[in-house]
């Protein structure tokens, strides 16, 4: 049924409801604003962490909508940025969700990294990884990086 009546938009939509849904459960949560924020979050920390070309690269992978919000608040001259350890990247994460003390960041990071290896591109998610620190990389699901 159309939401919009234009298909790029309802396509859009669709596709970033089934993404928001696929985070409901590795999350513990029905909340999809969770679910939107643990995915906006997590995307802008893995985007301000792999550099502007491969940043570019990983947005074109993604649905519309998500490119949206991906993209939102981006200062590609701040990027990448210089973590090297997992704690440091997940401080962004609770930095976003200081107001839900009961997040664990670490289990938004790998439902967000679950998603991106089921939808996207396979060799893309090889790319993104392979320009990761290993403690970063350790967050991907098993076999992403091969």
């Amino acid at each position: 049924m159309p939401l919009t009546g234009l298909k790029a938009f309802d396509t859009t939509i669709h596709q970033t409801s089934a993404w928001l849904k696929a985070l409901l459960e590795p999350l513990d949560t029905s909340d999809r604003h969770r679910a939107y924020l643990a995915l906006r979050t997590t995307l802008h920390a893995l985007r301000d962490r792999i550099g502007p070309e491969m940043a570019v690269h990983l947005g074109a992978q993604l649905p519309m909508l998500i490119r949206g919000f991906y993209y939102e608040d981006w200062r590609m001259a701040r990027t990448p940025t210089k973590e090297r350890h997992k704690e440091e990247f997940l401080d962004h994460i609770r930095t976003a969700f200081r107001n839900d003390p009961d997040v664990n960041a670490e289990q938004v990071a790998r439902a967000v990294f679950q998603v991106l290896a089921e939808h996207l591109d396979a060799g893309e998610v090889r790319k993104v990884i392979g320009v990761l620190p290993s403690e970063l990389r350790q967050l991907w699901p098993a076999g992403a990086a091969d």
